[in-house]
């Protein structure tokens, strides 16, 4: 099972070890088009015009820091990315704190999109950064746009011939798309909060409280040590892991889309 996590605008503030290097990150293939991103982000940051680097990244006036940390990443100590992450899905989904048996599972199959390297594994040591896929950037262009020529290929193989959860948000989620059987054997997962509203069941999206489901429900799959061979037999395990999931009606050759109903918050 491949599962493919959004990353978090919060990180830990510095790494711990060497600085960056494509020698201990996963994925090679994608180290071209990497070292291509890092080298237009740390120019742009590093350039003279700071107002032109932080509306390319849509940061505010606060967040000027953030490119004096960006325009040094090349010689920035660097942490793993299970590490590096620390926003409320990793909070809620807490890898630190898994057996070790689940620690295992969780960095062969995770996988986490970033508006600067692509795609990473929870083993990757990578430097704090600030790379919005929202960005655009001189030579680059669109990350969105950028990054879907270069993942597609590379997650089509990832994938393999087990089911994918993608719990991707967003622009994230538009930077590969599976087709055909892979989307059939894909699942994504939307979180619904589920209160009475004078007698009758209401159920509505919620932001910051979906991402500490999704996280959750990682680390209860993680711990229960299930290996799903289908996409069938992913959804039936979240329904004996105790999780409330409807399944939406899609059409074949699309993904398949679930919705995770929550009443407690």
């Amino acid at each position: 099972m491949l599962i493919l996590l959004p990353p978090s605008e919060g990180k830990a503030d510095a790494g711990t070890g060497r600085r960056w290097s494509p020698d201990r990150v996963s994925l090679p293939e994608l180290n071209p088009a990497r070292e291509r991103v890092l080298d237009a982000l740390v120019t742009l940051c590093a350039g003279p015009d700071a107002e032109a680097a932080r509306s390319a990244l849509g940061l505010s006036e606060g967040q000027r820091g953030e490119l004096r940390r960006n325009a040094r990443l090349r010689e920035a100590a660097t942490a793993p990315a299970e590490r590096l992450y620390t926003g409320v899905l990793y909070e809620a989904l807490d890898l630190a704190s898994l057996p070790a048996a689940a620690q295992r599972a969780a960095r062969r199959s995770i996988m986490i999109s970033s508006g600067l390297w692509g795609v990473v594994r929870l083993a990757d040591r990578l430097p704090p950064y600030r790379c919005p896929i929202g960005a655009r950037l001189p030579d680059v262009g669109a990350l969105s746009t950028y990054w879907r020529r270069e993942l597609t290929p590379v997650l089509d193989a990832a994938a393999g011939n087990g089911p994918v959860l993608d719990l991707r948000s967003g622009a994230y989620a538009a930077t590969w798309t599976p087709r055909g059987k892979l989307a059939e054997r894909t699942v994504t997962v939307r979180v619904l909060h589920e209160r009475e509203v004078d007698g009758v069941p209401v159920r509505s999206v919620v932001s910051h409280f979906n991402k500490a489901t999704k996280g959750r429900l990682v680390r209860d799959l993680l711990v229960a040590g299930v290996r799903p061979r289908t996409a069938d037999e992913l959804i039936g395990t979240l329904g004996e892991l105790k999780h409330t999931v409807v399944e939406q009606a899609t059409a074949p050759g699309h993904v398949r889309q679930v919705d995770l109903v929550v009443t407690d918050l």
